[in-house]
């Protein structure tokens, strides 16, 4: 391909009306949103979908993301609007979070990567919304990069990737999140994370209740499996070197890589001052935001300084970290080194099951016991920040007079409801 491409600027109002005019005649304009800049289309035209998946090289079953700019805009698109759809959309739209509800006959299945559900958003970025009015269309927008790749949040790189490939390019800076939207299907009985994001698992069991998250999230998916959502494929967001992902802590990461000064470290912030290789931080170690942010810069910067072999380093899985660790591993392609691993065996089973009998002849054949029931009732866990958030989850009554947890009034108003326990996990589990 080799088209003329426009520059725009999202700063020049002319330039936003021209990227409408551009979608409005079925061209294809990429353009930037809070998460990651996208490749957007008119959502409602099969020949223009059919042109997104070419331009990308993307396969034709990998769904597209229909992006609006008003909730008004949703009704049209879907058969219904589930309650639980209702409520996500009350609690974060604008945002970055796609819903997957079932289609209607106006979205074309080429759009829907041939099911009969349709995953929507309304960006929170104003740029995206002016654009998206400007054309007066929904747009069809995945990442603007091609298939593969790590996905563009600079304009350079979409330039990178683009260039003589779409009709125009919007410079809206850097973006804002920094990976793409959380993905949840409420066309379940439960509904289900099928991709995370911006927006954690937390805050949407927070306003549902239950939530399930997709055995894809984490594992490799089967080789011909068919995907209710982007970014579920086995190898996606990937830089040209060859990378592994690194389970250690900061000490065995280190040791380990100095075993192998040739390859680039994709390190937390903290990392590089004991690192003897080429190091390409990507966020602070206890900052899964910041982490999110920086991942696919990153991923693009071991491609501009040659990396052939890139070790990088396991986030967290909680919170946006479990967003980051999803794209990681696929950018892995699920390869994970783990220095000096040890066997860990978990102990599960109901009150008078012998959990405690097989833990005292583990700890007499030299096993370290963690006993889960005696961290847990710590008080330590429970002081400061999380001991404020049960009090504004649950109420005062949870609180002692002398100021500290009062767990049993508090597990009396947890376990009373699925809605209640999810609360309680939220606050407690990360801790």
């Amino acid at each position: 391909m080799n088209m003329d491409t426009r520059l725009l600027d999202e700063k020049n109002e002319q330039d936003i009306k021209e990227a409408g005019k551009i979608l409005r005649r079925g061209g294809l304009v990429a353009i930037p949103t809070e998460t990651v800049y996208g490749l957007a289309g008119n959502a409602l035209d099969p020949t223009v979908s059919a042109q997104i998946y070419k331009v990308k090289g993307r396969p034709s079953d990998n769904p597209l993301i229909v992006h609006i700019a008003d909730i008004k805009e949703l009704p049209a698109l879907v058969e219904e609007i589930p309650e639980a759809a209702k409520k996500l959309a009350d609690a974060f739209w604008p945002g970055p979070l796609t819903i997957i509800m079932k289609k209607s006959p106006l979205v074309p299945m080429q759009t829907t990567g041939g099911l009969d559900t349709v995953a929507v958003r309304m960006p929170s970025d104003p740029t995206a919304r002016a654009i998206i009015n400007a054309a007066g269309v929904p747009l069809a927008a995945p990442s603007a990069n091609l298939s593969g790749l790590p996905s563009p949040t600079s304009f350079p790189h979409v330039c990178d990737d683009l260039m003589g490939r779409v009709d125009g390019i919007v410079n809206g800076g850097d973006c804002e999140v920094g990976v793409e939207s959380t993905v949840i299907t409420v066309v379940t009985e439960i509904p289900r994370v099928l991709r995370p994001g911006g927006i954690s698992v937390e805050q949407l069991r927070r306003v549902l209740g239950r939530v399930d998250v997709d055995r894809a999230v984490l594992e490799k998916p089967a080789e011909n499996a068919k995907v209710a959502s982007p970014g579920m494929k086995y190898k996606h967001y990937a830089p040209k070197a060859d990378v592994y992902m690194v389970d250690a802590s900061a000490e065995d990461y280190a040791a380990f890589l100095h075993t192998h000064s040739e390859a680039a470290a994709l390190c937390f912030n903290e990392d590089v001052p004991y690192l003897k290789n080429r190091c390409v931080p990507y966020g602070s170690a206890a900052d899964s935001l910041s982490q999110a942010h920086g991942l696919f810069t990153s991923l693009h910067h071991l491609d501009e300084i040659g990396a052939k072999t890139v070790y990088a380093r396991m986030p967290r899985k909680s919170g946006v970290g479990l967003a980051v660790y999803n794209r990681l591993i696929r950018a892995c392609a699920f390869r994970i080194v783990t220095p000096n691993e040890q066997l860990v065996i978990g102990l599960t089973g109901q009150t008078g099951a012998g959990k405690s009998t097989v833990a005292k002849q583990l700890k007499a054949r030299g096993c370290v016991i963690i006993d889960c029931d005696a961290v847990t009732h710590d008080p330590s866990l429970y002081a400061g920040t999380c001991l404020t958030e049960l009090q504004n989850a649950f109420g005062r009554a949870i609180i002692k007079e002398d100021g500290s947890l009062d767990r049993r009034r508090l597990a009396n108003l947890a376990f009373a409801s699925e809605e209640g326990k999810a609360k309680l996990n939220a606050i407690t589990h990360p801790v």
